[in-house]
Formats: structure tokens, C-alpha cells, sequence
């Protein structure tokens, strides 16, 4: 953890207190996109929305670009109260279940992944997250389907990730992917991947496109491909401390503000999906992957599920309950 930055996220998480209006509650958020993100756009959505829904009685104060550390960093804020909420990629921690939804290869498309997050399924998820100390008004999909992106080649077949140096995030079940289809994963908070690709450090990494182009990823890689091999869960992940301190009528409004924030940013997601490809385009080869090439890819990953189940996240029942939850709007 780079100490120096997280002391001085929680200072100025802190500072921000003296600062607020008179309202009667003060929910800090952070995340690590930048302002400009669909992600970010959303929460001054929910910001706006819930200050204006509660009169005023909750002031919202919304941290983004990382200014308060990486993910990891203000997963932690999170759990200790300096911050009340964050969307990011540590939401194992407030439920190792939802793990279940970065399964390679779980579901189809958009269409599977929306039904999956709006089902009884995943309500049973985030009312678990409870018992870990943490609320889960509402869970949406975490900026599409991923893409892989490298230096060294075009990636067209999974044989050609074989030994490339790829950026996972801190995640067992990433880590277990890429090794499981042959890359060398290195486990890296992303907001130090550009540097690392520039330096050579790393080859490659993977992630939606609306995430490569956010975080400017086509100014160092040459090549991506759109393997659409995994996809994953976005909840908003709030102290539940604080919001137990909420009344009754507040804590409505907090729900359905936040559900209605994740509404929008997956729509968004979803319609801008087309155009950031497009655009990564202008500065990357992109290539996509033939039938055969895409079976390749799910038989290698196959192992993955068995070492989660084996980890004890979830169990084969609960991998064939999600993708019921997701076919059941077909």
C-alpha cells in the first residue's frame, strides 16, 4: 500500500467534515475513475438526486480520480467509516459471493448480465453483504465485457497469451484466470498500469473498453482484442454503520436514489459501448475472436470454476442458480 497516499486520502476525506453544509448527514464517496467517467457522471447523478430527495438533510461529497488512494485503498475507508461508500473492485469484501459474477464466461451478453443483476439472486447477495458490515442498495455491471490488450502481438487464439506478462488486479479469481489460460498475471492496482506499460514493466492487461479508454490505456498498448471472456458486478458498497444511522424515510430515498444511479450508469455503458470501440480503434489494432477460438478460451478456463468452489465462494449449485437468474428473462 503506498502509505503516504492513503494518509493523505483519509486527511483529506476528513477535512472535507468541516466543510459540509448543515445538513444532518454527510455520505463521502470516492472512486478511482476519473470525473469524466460514466461511473463518476452517475454518482453526481446520485449526488444531486439525494440531496434534493432528502431536502437537504443529506449533503453528498463525491472524491473521484483516486484522490483519496486506489481501489484497495478506499475499500478499506469504507470499512473503517472515513469514507461511506465506493464502487470498485473489492466488492469481495463485502461478500465473497459476488465473485460468482467474474466467472469467465458465465453469461452471454449485456442481456444475461442486466437480467442477472436485477434478480432475486443477486438481492440474496447483497443482503449477505450485511453480515460482513456493509449496505448494498443496489448492484449494476461493471462497465462491460472485457478486452485484452497488449505489446507483444495480437491475441486471436488463447495460445497466444502464453506467457505474456498480464495486469490483474488483486483478485484470486483473476489471478486464477490468468493463469489458467496461460499468461503470467501480475497483480497491480490500475492506476499504476500506464506506467508500468510505458516503463515495460508489464505487456498487457485486460478490461472493458470504456475502462481502457478512461484511463487513456490506447497511448500505451498496440493491440486489443474483444474476448468479451468476462464481465462483473458494480455495486455501491456503503458502511452500514452509517447508514443504520439513517431514519426510516431516509433510508428509502438512499436506496432508490442508488438504484436508479446504477440504472443509468449501465444504460450508459451499454450505449456507449460501440463508440469507445471505435475510437480505441483509431489507436489500436482490435481484433475479435472466430467460434473456435472463443471455445479455446472457455475450455482452458474451465479449472477456474472448481478452485472458486474449492476457495469455498460459492458452490456449483450457486453457479447454476445465477445462470438461471440470467437466462429467465429470455
Amino acid at each position: 500500500m503506498n502509505g503516504v497516499k492513503y494518509l493523505a486520502g483519509v486527511a483529506m476525506a476528513a477535512l472535507m467534515v468541516s466543510g459540509a453544509a448543515a445538513a444532518d448527514f454527510t455520505f463521502k464517496y470516492g472512486n478511482a475513475q476519473p470525473e469524466s467517467a460514466i461511473r463518476s457522471q452517475s454518482m453526481k447523478f446520485f449526488e444531486e438526486e439525494l440531496e434534493k430527495r432528502s431536502d437537504g438533510r443529506i449533503d453528498v461529497e463525491n472524491f473521484f480520480g483516486g484522490v483519496l488512494g486506489n481501489e484497495r485503498e478506499m475499500m478499506d475507508q469504507v470499512t473503517t467509516g472515513i469514507l461511506q461508500g465506493t464502487r470498485g473492485g473489492f466488492f469481495a469484501d463485502a461478500n465473497p459471493a459476488f465473485n460468482i459474477y467474474q466467472l469467465p464466461f458465465l453469461v452471454a451478453d449485456w442481456d444475461e448480465m442486466q437480467c442477472l443483476v436485477a434478480s432475486g439472486f443477486t438481492d440474496g447477495i447483497e443482503q449477505g453483504a450485511a453480515t460482513n458490515g456493509y449496505h448494498v442498495p443496489a448492484t449494476g455491471i461493471s462497465q462491460g465485457f472485457r478486452a485484452y490488450t497488449n505489446n507483444v502481438r495480437p491475441i486471436t487464439k488463447v495460445e497466444d497469451l502464453k506467457g505474456l506478462k498480464i495486469r490483474e488486479p488483486q483478485s484470486d479469481l483473476m489471478i486464477a484466470t490468468g493463469t489458467a489460460i496461460g499468461s503470467n498475471p501480475i497483480a497491480m492496482p490500475f492506476s499504476e498500469a500506464y506506467q508500468a506499460f510505458k516503463q515495460g514493466v508489464i505487456d498487457g492487461q485486460h478490461n472493458p473498453p470504456q475502462n481502457i479508454w478512461d484511463f487513456k490505456i490506447h497511448e500505451v498498448q498496440k493491440f486489443m482484442t474483444l474476448s468479451n471472456h468476462m464481465t462483473g458486478p458494480d455495486p455501491l458498497i456503503v458502511n452500514k454503520a452509517w447508514y443504520d444511522g439513517l431514519p426510516d424515510d431516509l433510508k428509502q430515498v438512499f436506496d432508490e436514489v442508488a438504484v436508479e444511479a446504477l440504472n443509468q450508469s449501465d444504460d450508459l455503458y451499454r450505449e456507449a459501448e460501440g463508440k469507445v470501440i471505435g475510437e480505441l480503434g483509431e489507436y489500436m489494432e482490435i481484433n475479435s475472436l472466430t467460434p473456435e477460438a472463443l471455445a479455446g478460451f472457455q475450455e482452458a478456463v474451465k479449472p477456474v470454476y472448481q478452485q472458486m468452489i474449492d476457495a469455498g465462494h460459492f458452490t456449483a449449485e450457486d453457479i447454476d442458480a445465477a445462470r438461471a437468474a440470467a437466462a429467465s428473462c429470455s
